[in-house]
């Protein structure tokens, strides 16, 4: 259960804007109580189940890729797809992938061919969907929200999400993690000039659109204006790219996690990068909501009632026994 106080709804509200409340507060003051609203509606519980289901679509989705590139015999995707996953995946946790694309690229030049894409796209599309289901339950406990939407609607959100969404993300971190895979590709130099200047740029600006679709669409409640919630998905990104950044540069420098792990170290990076993406999913949409909190004048991230509703029944019990107690020995003293 999340101890993390209701967030009241302000989608009605306007004539303000989030850098205005933004600045009002304190951006510390609003760091520091976002970071609390995290910790009290368990996101960190939330981060570990999103991770597990992150790398059950990553997978899949790189079987389908390079599938299709070797049922095509686009020789070029295949090479592009590889150098991508070597950017994007951190350290050791790359070859987990390179695996899995080579494990792809036989699969369809076997006897299954079109059978065997098929049954990666299934599923694929069944754990990214199961992962945005996740961002649901994560992302209404986060806002105060106890239960979820009814199972039939909540899974038929996560699917429109993963098909939507979930693409758009998929391409934003191909063009933030591509570089030099896909420029080697290129033959053209001012295609080159474009791709190298605009990649960047491009990929925050998806990813935050992403993400920030994702803060609009996956909680039980009503919204307010986009404008509002990319402050969140902007906190998102950063926490996103400055963790894969510090991960890459550990586990490429560190030769004893590799020792430690032996061939265990590819798949525990892949888990551990996942981990701190979710994490920096939650805490930007914990930011959103906090502003959000601060906006409709309710900025204490825990619930005081939540927190007495969740004792246990022992602690009441007590509590109740001292102050009956309490108050046969008022009445004696009166009589």
């Amino acid at each position: 259960m999340s101890t993390a106080n209701v967030v009241p709804e302000t989608w009605e509200l306007t004539g303000d804007d989030a850098r205005r409340v933004l600045h009002d507060a304190s951006v510390r003051r609003v760091v520091t109580d976002a970071a609390m609203r995290f910790r009290w509606s368990d996101g960190f519980s939330h981060s570990r189940a999103l991770a597990f289901q992150l790398v059950l679509s990553f997978i899949p989705g790189v079987l389908v890729l390079v599938g299709f590139a070797a049922l095509t015999h686009n020789t070029a995707l295949s090479r592009t797809i590889i150098g991508t996953i070597v950017a994007l995946v951190p350290g050791p946790a790359g070859d987990v992938f390179k695996q899995a694309a080579n494990q792809g690229a036989g699969a369809v030049s076997g006897d299954g061919n079109l059978a065997a894409l098929i049954t990666g796209a299934v599923a694929m599309l069944i754990s990214s969907s199961t992962a945005f289901g996740q961002i649901e339950r994560g992302a209404n406990r986060i806002y105060g929200v106890e239960k979820d939407r009814p199972a039939l609607r909540k899974y038929a959100m996560a699917v429109a999400l993963a098909l939507s969404v979930g693409v758009l993300l998929a391409v934003a971190f191909v063009l933030l993690a591509a570089g030099r895979a896909v420029t080697s590709s290129l033959h053209s130099g001012l295609s080159r000039t474009v791709w190298v200047v605009g990649r960047w740029p491009l990929g925050a600006v998806l990813l935050a659109v992403g993400y920030a679709c994702v803060f609009k669409l996956s909680p039980k409640r009503r919204q307010p204006a986009l404008s509002w919630l990319l402050v969140g998905a902007l906190v998102a990104v950063v926490l996103n790219v400055v963790s894969s950044v510090v991960l890459s540069a550990y586990l490429n420098l560190s030769g004893s996690f590799g020792d430690t792990y032996g061939p265990l170290a590819g798949f525990l990076g892949v888990m551990l990068w996942a981990y701190l993406v979710s994490i920096g999913l939650y805490l930007g949409l914990a930011f959103a909501a906090q502003l959000e909190a601060v906006r409709a004048g309710k900025g204490a991230p825990q619930s005081e009632a939540k927190v007495a509703s969740t004792e246990p029944a022992s602690t009441k019990d007590a509590d109740d026994t001292t102050g009956d107690t309490s108050d046969r020995q008022t009445v004696a003293v009166t009589r």
